[in-house]
């Protein structure tokens, strides 16, 4: 156990993947910083849709775990973490997996080999649509037609207990076979009894809305965002303009097909957010007719409830509740509930029981003041 072991082990895995790729005719490509690794990766996809198994390897560097060994006053060397995290490269194996699609394991060079896998729920649901011969359309990372509720059905299942055993067993089904032999073939996993433990880092759950006509979806969001920014404290909107008219459906035409792929930047894309420390909720205009809603736990820790794979369905309950409690508040903000009148009547007072209870007068500041913190605080995630 010394420094220059640990050396060995870390060159010793950049020439395998390195002579592995060249044998295999597997590209492998290091990309420059700021560089967007998973569009490099889409241009590289296999057209054989039957392929599984690796198909490209991307190298970036990146702030990684690295150990150092040191000697105690005794001289025996001991394993100390090398802080701040000094930058190291790591290796982006993009993978095609039968049950879930194009996944990505990222992997450091140097020991203790630490790995980031990244999966997406969607291609999931479209895979195993097409072998429950479930009627769908997908357009980018969203389905716009088809059976959408039994699409629902197959989506729910992702957030049950079961849902645990199948994320362990495709990052298992690659990590050990396909990435970790660069650096401790078979035999040396088996030997030295090398084994990861999953845990969650960052979470995404949306729910989309699809309208029939693209026009419909502007007025509604546009409209929306106006009423809303302000009461809510947004200080930025950001929109991205387009050079196409959203599609209009006349009665009789046939209906728009969106295309497999679709450019984002051919409407205008507008995205509102509402930041909470490590989690974002957010909605946006994707494509044609989708309104896409967000929750979004950049570092599931802010959900405090655990970061283990196993509390996975915690955290996928939270992020549903979420959602499900942004799109009533914004319902709210868009749709009035009060008839003509209530306003005067407001100010007059009330009993409850045999209590005599003040009126609400809107034409105080006071009380203006906190009407406004009441639609402020209402998106919070946590509640009031």
């Amino acid at each position: 156990l010394d420094q220059d072991h640990l050396r060995q082990m870390a060159g010793r895995f950049s020439r395998r993947v390195r002579a592995w790729a060249t044998k295999r005719n597997v590209p492998l490509v290091y990309c420059a910083s700021g560089e967007r690794k998973h569009e490099l990766a889409q241009k590289h996809l296999p057209e054989d849709p039957d392929y599984r198994g690796l198909f490209v390897i991307l190298v970036a560097k990146a702030p990684g775990l690295v150990w150092e060994v040191n000697h105690g006053k005794n001289g025996v060397p001991h394993l100390q973490r090398k802080t701040p995290w000094p930058y190291v490269n790591h290796y982006h194996f993009h993978i095609i997996d039968p049950d879930w699609g194009h996944i990505t394991i990222k992997m450091s060079g140097h020991p203790p080999f630490g790995i980031q896998v990244m999966l997406n729920g969607h291609e999931w649901v479209d895979r195993q649509a097409r072998k429950q011969t479930i009627a769908s359309e997908k357009a980018g990372n969203c389905f716009v037609g088809g059976s959408i509720q039994t699409l629902d059905q197959v989506a729910d299942t992702l957030c049950r207990q079961d849902a645990i055993g199948r994320v362990t067993r495709v990052c298992d089904r690659w990590v050990y076979s396909t990435c970790l032999c660069f650096a401790l073939d078979l035999d040396e996993q088996g030997r030295s009894g090398f084994r990861y433990r999953y845990s969650a880092y960052q979470i995404e759950y949306s729910r989309n809305l699809l309208f029939t006509q693209g026009t419909a979806l502007d007025a509604l969001f546009q409209g929306l965002i106006d009423r809303t920014r302000r009461h809510l404290d947004v200080p930025r909107l950001q929109t991205i303009f387009g050079y196409k008219h959203r599609p209009h459906l006349r009665a009789g035409s046939k209906r728009f097909r969106i295309a497999q792929v679709l450019d984002d930047s051919a409407y205008n894309l507008t995205v509102f957010k509402v930041h909470f420390g490590s989690l974002t909720l957010k909605i946006y205009d994707k494509g044609a007719r989708v309104l896409r809603i967000e929750a979004v736990a950049h570092n599931v820790k802010g959900l405090r409830c655990g970061k283990i794979i196993e509390k996975l369905p915690v955290m996928l309950a939270q992020l549903q509740r979420m959602v499900t409690d942004f799109l009533n508040v914004m319902h709210a903000a868009n749709h009035h509930f009060l008839p003509d009148g209530v306003l005067d009547e407001l100010v007059q007072p009330s009993m409850r029981g045999s209590r005599r209870l003040a009126g609400v007068d809107l034409q105080k500041p006071r009380i203006r003041a906190v009407g406004q913190a009441v639609v402020a605080l209402a998106a919070n995630p946590a509640g009031f």
